[in-house]
């Protein structure tokens, strides 16, 4: 007979990976041992190997779960019957909201590429262009003219406000002078306004 999966499992399985993210990042890709992650997480080493059975698949398994979520967020959230600025702006607040409390992973999928293999790095970029299409379509029914073959804006526009949000961790304090929502219109009009002056 199969054995079953206890009623917790994802929950827990959940609460490794962001064990494991906090020792990536605290420690290094390098540094950290799977040995100190299971002791981390008061799991065994086997029980660890069991499940990810390499450091590798550890650290594409923080990722890929932390961009799956962003992505499904995203998917939600993102609703173009909407105002074109509000839209963007939700989106904008989305990411943020995703990013609240995942320093750790966020940093892991910033530094992790060497630890992936080539297959592992089309999946998590698959789902990066998912994330990405999001924005680039809000950006484009808001600027059409960002898609000018003669001067192709869309993909730097997009990535500069990607820019925006993926280094929030490095400065932005919950309770801090301002909230996130702050931010997020912060961003979407630097973006929106910032667009006017260089097409």
């Amino acid at each position: 007979m199969a054995r079953t999966r206890a009623s917790d499992f994802e929950e827990k399985q959940h609460g490794l990976l962001l064990t494991a993210a906090n020792v990536f990042a605290t420690q290094g890709m390098e540094k950290a041992s799977m040995a100190q992650i299971a002791q981390e997480a008061g799991v065994s080493k086997s029980l660890l190997y069991h499940y990810y059975p390499s450091k590798g698949a550890l650290i594409f398994a923080i990722i890929h779960s932390h961009l799956a979520i962003l992505d499904e967020a995203l998917e939600k959230a993102d609703d173009p019957g909407l105002p074109a600025k509000e839209r963007l702006q939700k989106l904008v607040m989305t990411v943020l909201d995703a990013y609240r409390g995942a320093d750790d992973q966020h940093k892991v999928q910033l530094n992790a590429g060497p630890a992936l293999s080539d297959e592992q790095k089309k999946e998590i970029v698959a789902i990066e262009r998912r994330i990405v299409s999001h924005f680039s379509n809000a950006l484009k029914d808001l600027h059409p003219e960002l898609t000018n073959p003669d001067r192709p804006l869309l993909m730097p526009v997009t990535m500069s406000l990607f820019g925006m949000m993926n280094w929030v961790y490095m400065w932005f304090k919950d309770g801090g002078p301002i909230t996130r929502e702050d931010y997020a219109n912060v961003a979407t009009t630097l973006i929106l306004e910032g667009v006017k002056a260089v097409r």
